[in-house]
């Protein structure tokens, strides 16, 4: 699977209609560098202040620590995982990768050990990427922990920030690695680089069982992406992007890494969103185009130096990831005067649908958006047969170039994906209606969206079931204002005994499970309701928490 990549004829078929090209993100980072080599790339809004990455540096660093990775005997196509905070680091090691010809395993900072050790194995990760400490903690450790199962020579490269102590060496396995000279490293990099068709990333996305399953991503399917948003945004380099979402997942990439590339603008990044301090950031650096998902902009929304700040420049909010709540997305607009646009897909299938801002205010809160020709969207059935008469109602599908390549190494994860014919599935019921706009009406897939986070619920419940006290348990979703949806389990347990939420939590930590899927709030019943074919009753347990909420 080293040379993933689509079919040579698809390939071509897209590039003659435009909506791939033929050059990398490292091509068009070059140009910037060549063109405007003090312009700002980065800008990382820190606590110690903002630290700024130009296109030269952006550029030559990037290259240096391509051939860094070359030096240290990493051959085209080795997976290496990088878990780095938000900041021009993480795009720095990205582009070096590219550069390099090595494939990027991108895992989010917030994932717990558990998750890092299963995503660094699927992937066949043979080197993690990290900054000295992680999540306050020496990365040595961490890599110590990995080390000790089933990733022995796993190696660690700790890589400094490029914004703020950018003369520091790499180290790799405790090695100090200086980077070679421009010659030197231009025979070393030669004829490595990827090119825009080919493998790039594997993240991470979250199933209906089991743990996050491994999407690979090519170049152009961003770059597809980036072509949409600058439609329907009316994008163009005088633009300033703020991106709120962490980089290896699909709405980070397009915004924060693909499109500012691809229009040579600044882009500000933080290492850790909070509320007040992005406001701040986007008013000091005139932002013109945010990029969060619903939660981050209901907190801001929330926050009180929304009054304080002189947001004028924001023009276009594009959001995302869950369903888009209405008032709150109209107050935003109104507050601000940046027009709030969002697209529907996922991290597989890219985008099926988007809103412009064309579109009436009607439309852009009240549906997802117009379906996308190119994505040629279509609606199946329960029984798997295409819906032909309007208004179409059932799952949709897809298969156009904002896709992936599909799931790594996974033949039945890969099976429920797509389609017999090839189309590219997502978990939701919609509706289209006769102008073309669809609207998300429901949910297939057990899915929890907590802040724009997938949770699995078949596998969190996995977890808790291990515990010792545990009889049975189900883990639904309860409406939040802030973060859409949080996490509620309800617990039988054996011979009655009490349980509470500090127990589960803690019982997850110590299994190394992600903070992320940690439950909020927790019911203990006698017995779990039971549906006619016996499985737990998750729609009366839906319901009943959301009495209980009512009631409180």
């Amino acid at each position: 699977m080293l040379g993933a990549r689509f079919a040579q004829a698809v390939i071509d078929v897209y590039v003659e209609a435009g909506w791939w090209g033929t050059d990398a993100l490292a091509d068009l980072v070059a140009g910037h560098a060549a063109a405007r080599p003090d312009d700002p790339a980065y800008i990382v809004a820190d606590e110690s202040g903002d630290g700024i990455v130009t296109w030269a540096q952006y550029h030559e660093r990037s290259s240096e620590l391509a051939a860094v990775f070359v030096q240290a005997g990493l051959d085209p196509g080795t997976r290496i995982g990088v878990i780095l905070p938000d900041g021009a680091t993480v795009h720095t090691v990205f582009l070096a990768a590219e550069k390099a010809g090595l494939v990027v395993a991108g895992i989010g900072a917030r994932a717990g050990p558990a998750e890092i050790r299963h995503l660094l194995g699927r992937m066949r990760a043979t080197a993690l990427v990290t900054h000295a400490h992680h999540r306050g903690r020496p990365s040595s450790e961490l890599v110590a922990s990995l080390r000790a199962g089933d990733l022995k020579g796993l190696r660690h490269i700790v890589v400094p920030d490029v914004a703020f102590a950018p003369a520091s060496p790499t180290v790799i396995d405790g090695n100090f690695m200086e980077a070679p000279q421009r010659a030197a490293r231009e025979r070393l990099l030669e004829g490595r680089a990827l090119g825009p068709d080919e493998l790039f990333m594997l993240n991470s996305t979250s199933g209906t069982t089991g743990w996050p399953k491994c999407v690979m991503h090519t170049e152009n399917r961003w770059f597809y992406f980036h072509q949409l948003a600058t439609e329907s945004g009316e994008l163009t380099s005088d633009d300033v992007f703020f991106g709120a979402v962490p980089a290896p997942f699909g709405f980070g990439l397009w915004t924060a890494h693909f499109s500012p590339g691809a229009l040579g603008c600044p882009t500000i990044v933080s290492p850790r969103f909070e509320p007040e301090k992005a406001l701040r950031a986007m008013a000091k650096h005139r932002v013109s185009v945010l990029a969060c998902v619903s939660t981050q902009f209901i907190m801001m929304l929330n926050s009180p130096a929304l009054e304080q700040v002189d947001l004028t420049s924001l023009r276009v909010m594009f959001t995302g990831g869950e369903a888009v709540p209405y008032e709150r997305a109209a107050a935003f607009e109104d507050r601000t005067g940046a027009k709030v646009l969002q697209f529907y897909g996922s991290n597989e299938t890219g985008a099926l649908s988007g809103t412009a801002l064309t579109d009436s205010r009607e439309r852009r809160f009240g549906t997802a958006g117009r379906v996308i020709d190119a994505m040629e969207v279509r609606v199946f059935d329960d029984h798997g047969h295409q819906v032909t008469t309007a208004p179409l109602v059932g799952r949709p599908a897809g298969k156009g170039p904002a896709t992936c390549i599909g799931y790594l190494d996974d033949g039945d994860a890969n099976a429920e994906l797509f389609t017999e014919d090839g189309w590219m599935l997502m978990g939701d019921l919609v509706e289209i209606d006769d102008a073309g706009y669809l609207r998300v009406i429901g949910r297939t897939s057990d899915i929890i969206i907590r802040g724009g986070k997938n949770i699995s619920a078949p596998a969190l419940e996995a977890e808790i079931s291990e515990h010792p006290d545990v009889d049975l348990v189900a883990a639904v979703s309860m409406p939040d204002e802030i973060l859409g949806e949080r996490i509620c389990v309800y617990v039988a347990t054996r011979g009655n005994v009490a349980m509470t939420l500090s127990d589960v939590t803690t019982f997850l930590a110590d299994r190394g499970v992600t903070q992320e899927w940690f439950p909020e709030h927790l019911v203990q019943l006698d017995e779990l309701p039971r549906s006619s074919g016996d499985k737990v009753a998750k729609g009366e347990l839906r319901a009943d928490i959301r009495r209980r909420l009512a009631a409180e």
